[in-house]
């Protein structure tokens, strides 16, 4: 039942258009400080039927919508988010508890995330390949189309709550898929509020649904063949466990990382301490390619690691609805628990805390550490915090094996203008990126994303999703008579 005490109200799923209350509910609450934010209902085990159901009907409308008329969805939908952006900036806040300015800078990208995903829903094109290459065939031709696949389902994770879900719900809508959204349960907020901007388009209604519900009650978005695609972003450990339910379907998987980034020689050490110090902490580091392993010559490594911690301390650390606040909580108590058990592993292990280390209830003071062992937790998982090891070397070739060593591959940094460096590790390091005088953290919405080893399978940006969505089509025309 809805409560005075929520801030932002209830919340029913959404479905065939319109919001639907089905009486089982659950709170949400402030990462920050525990308060009700909302309160959101579950969807029912016949709710998931009819949304499969009714998808499967709708993609005969649009497997034949033209490219003008999706493009025209698309850029309704960017224009729709744009207008709300500082109420869905506020509902990221109170949800995630992702500071205001962050999390318009969410908002922001995925305004970005759907006009690319309308640019490109113009651009999906075929090729004509000439068959002409054994005598008999003269006068053939084939004629090889990307078509759509069918139903997408998607499910997206707790930490960018409205524009990973629009890198899941853009390019299938601009490849003419419907898709049905399992949000994550700490954060669904942002794409409730994203399907009233989307059913306010011209994009049939029953071809997308929100539908937060349980592991179990969402089992059929895995395992149902009439699902043709799932693309799924969380943990490994969930994500390489669905991909063995998810029978024939294509399956997506984004499933984080253990980032290295690399400061040489010749660095501008400045410049790679301002960035890694973003880089390691936005969003109190709760992003896949956030900066974990710092790998730092010897010869800059002082220098390097005051500049660092000096720049770190500059940021403001609190409440996430509080316009100045770079850093705010980590999404719950269990995982703020999980960082305080991994980190005084690390320090009875003789790690050094250059600063940071504490801790006010979901909310940890950003950390860098020092003199870390590669078998710690803190070095070789995904540490998921506002925390960051820093690591000294004398030799490249062993800073680029040290990067290397991971079971995770997504992205990595590099500060360097030495190519032969540049492309040795370029060679050695097995992810999905790596970003030359950048850190791992940075990504443009419509590049390739993706990693390989335990980071995952397939990309996400634009073009390349739009390509995971859609299956090669042949016709061959024989012209001779």
């Amino acid at each position: 039942m809805a409560t005075t005490a929520t801030r932002l109200g209830e919340f029913g799923i959404r479905i065939s258009g319109a919001s639907r209350e089905t009486g089982e509910t659950y709170e949400i609450k402030s990462p920050y400080d525990d308060s009700p934010v909302a309160i959101v209902h579950r969807a029912t085990p016949d709710d998931i039927e009819e949304a499969i159901a009714n998808a499967v009907k709708a993609f005969e409308t649009t497997r034949h919508l033209p490219s003008w008329k999706r493009e025209e969805i698309l850029s309704a939908i960017s224009q729709g988010i744009a207008a709300r952006r500082d109420e869905l900036a506020e509902t990221i806040a109170h949800e995630a508890g992702k500071p205001l300015k962050t999390a318009r800078v969410e908002v922001d990208r995925a305004v970005f995330t759907f006009k690319i995903a309308a640019e490109e829903s113009k651009r999906i094109y075929g090729e004509i390949v000439p068959l002409d290459w054994l005598p008999g065939n003269e006068g053939r031709r084939a004629e090889i189309r990307r078509v759509p696949l069918g139903v997408i389902a998607g499910i997206s994770p707790f930490n960018f709550p409205l524009n990973l879900v629009a890198h899941k719900v853009a390019p299938a809508l601009a490849a003419g898929n419907p898709i049905l959204l399992r949000p994550a349960s700490q954060t669904p907020l942002a794409a409730l509020k994203l399907a009233e901007i989307i059913y306010s388009t011209d994009w049939p209604k029953d071809a997308f649904a929100v539908l937060p519900c349980s592991t179990e009650v969402a089992r059929p978005l895995v395992e149902d063949d009439r699902i043709k695609l799932l693309t799924f972003t969380g943990s490994p450990v969930v994500g390489w466990g669905l991909k063995t339910k998810a029978g024939r379907k294509r399956v997506t998987l984004e499933l984080g990382g253990n980032a290295a980034v690399i400061v040489h020689a010749d660095a501008d050490v400045e410049y790679a301490a301002e960035r890694i110090a973003w880089g390691g902490f936005t969003y109190a580091g709760q992003t896949c390619i956030s900066v974990q392993r710092v790998y730092v010559h010897d010869s800059i490594y002082d220098r390097f690691t005051k500049l660092l911690v000096e720049k770190v301390e500059e940021l403001m650390v609190g409440d996430p609805l509080d316009e100045n606040v770079d850093v705010g909580p980590v999404i719950d108590a269990s995982n703020a628990d999980r960082i305080e058990e991994w980190l005084d592993e690390a320090k009875q292990a003789g790690a050094e805390v250059l600063t940071g280390g504490e801790r006010e209830g979901s909310v940890w003071r950003p950390t860098v550490l020092a003199n870390l062992r590669d078998d710690l937790r803190v070095s070789c998982e995904e540490v998921f915090a506002p925390l960051v090891g820093v690591n000294k070397y004398t030799d490249v070739e062993s800073a680029i094996d040290a990067a290397a060593r991971s079971e995770f591959g997504l992205q990595g940094g590099l500060f360097t203008n030495d190519v032969r460096v540049i492309e040795r590790a370029f060679d050695r390091i097995d992810v999905g990126g790596l970003m030359v005088n950048d850190v791992s953290t940075f990504r443009i919405d419509h590049m390739p994303y993706g990693g390989v080893k335990s980071s995952g399978a397939g990309r996400e940006g634009l073009r390349y999703a739009i390509e995971e969505m859609t299956e090669l089509k042949l016709l061959t025309i024989n012209t001779r008579q």
